[in-house]
């Protein structure tokens, strides 16, 4: 029997989530954020789902950028954190990419491209409040001026920013973001993106004319207390393996690395083939569910590398070879994530390279 953690990507749900998003942002149009790999479900994979209908795909890197490219799409692609040193922007006039200009360094290496290879269309970033990256407001029509007048860089400048709490939908950290690139970019030619997945649900003033929407095209959620499902997206990843054994454990017993969870009766205890080495979180508290079969039943101990302890009182039935699930569908990813501390990206952004990749058109 295969010991194999699997990684099922659901290839409908993706394109649902695009669809979905497409209709809550119009009329802006939509730059799906494929970075750090997909969010975890692959780069080339997500893009080949969504090529028919993404208008534009958005990365972190060059190399995400080259390797689009390199697998024949053709749309639109914003660099997100633009040149990382001079030689990038050859190479991204090259590729036609398109960078978000963020910092002083980035204007001098610009100053010196050449035309030849092409125009670099530039997105100037301002940092309304994030204090990540960008251009303070008082720069931006300046850097903008500047921009538009090297004779290697396009025009037709891009303005965009980022929100630091766009998910806490009545809070004033995000009105105040808007309010300031609005100031900073009034009577500015170009496109403006302002909007993160979260902004797209709570903040529909800040639509703009275009939305880069990530943890949404995977059906995930930042939102306290929500999951992706709650606002009518699907998860795109099932993860699941399978129980490798059924013991029975004395009342007393405890159960695992320093024995931090004892039995407090006679029980049946699953041992399940995942662990912190496939990508599930060390850090899942014990109580933590899981599916065996359909039944929820609770983690117990501590997650090992390669297999975690289940307390199968709730599934009485259970034998070995029946399958785990440990997040998708029926078990929402952000309730993992919950438990251990963390937000749903980190957990789908974690698998590592013993995980088989499975594609399911559902």
């Amino acid at each position: 029997m295969s010991r194999t953690t699997v990684a099922t990507i659901h290839l409908g749900a993706l394109r649902h989530n695009l669809a979905r998003i497409k209709a809550l942002a119009a009329p802006a149009k939509v730059m799906a954020v494929v970075k750090a790999d997909a969010y975890g479900h692959g780069l080339e994979r997500v893009a080949r789902a969504l090529d028919a209908e993404a208008e534009a795909f958005a990365v972190a890197a060059l190399g995400d950028g080259l390797r689009l490219r390199a697998a024949g799409h053709r749309q639109r692609i914003v660099v997100l954190s633009g040149p990382d040193q001079p030689g990038d922007i050859a190479e991204m006039q090259r590729l036609e990419l398109e960078a978000a200009i963020h910092h002083e360094a980035q204007l001098a290496w610009l100053a010196e491209a050449s035309p030849a290879r092409g125009r670099l269309r530039a997105w100037l970033k301002v940092d309304s409040g994030m204090h990540r990256l960008g251009f303070p407001p008082g720069r931006v029509a300046e850097v903008h001026a500047r921009l538009a007048a090297m004779p290697g860089v396009d025009p037709r400048i891009g303005l965009l920013t980022h929100f630091a709490e766009s998910e806490n939908f009545d809070g004033r950290a995000t009105a105040a973001q808007i309010a300031r690139f609005d100031e900073a970019t009034r009577g500015l030619d170009g496109p403006r993106s302002l909007s993160n997945s979260a902004a797209v649900l709570g903040w529909p003033e800040a639509r703009a004319d275009w939305v880069r929407s990530g943890g949404l095209l995977y059906g995930l959620s930042v939102v306290e207390g929500r999951s992706g499902a709650d606002f009518g997206f699907r998860p795109a990843m099932t993860l699941s393996t399978r129980l490798i054994a059924v013991n029975r454990v004395g009342k007393g017993e405890r159960i695992g690395y320093n024995g931090t969870w004892q039995c407090p009766e006679d029980m049946p205890v699953g041992v399940a083939a995942i662990g912190y080495g496939d990508g599930y979180p060390r850090s899942a508290a014990a109580g933590t569910p899981v599916l065996v079969g359909d039944a929820r039943v609770p983690l117990i101990g501590r997650v090992s590398m390669d297999l975690v302890t289940l307390d199968l009182r709730g599934a009485p039935r259970a034998r070995v070879g029946d399958r785990v699930t440990l997040w998708g569908p029926e078990l929402p990813v952000e309730t993992i994530a919950a438990q251990a501390g963390t937000i749903s990206y980190d957990l789908t952004c974690g698998m590592t390279r013993r995980v088989l990749f499975v594609e399911d058109e559902r």
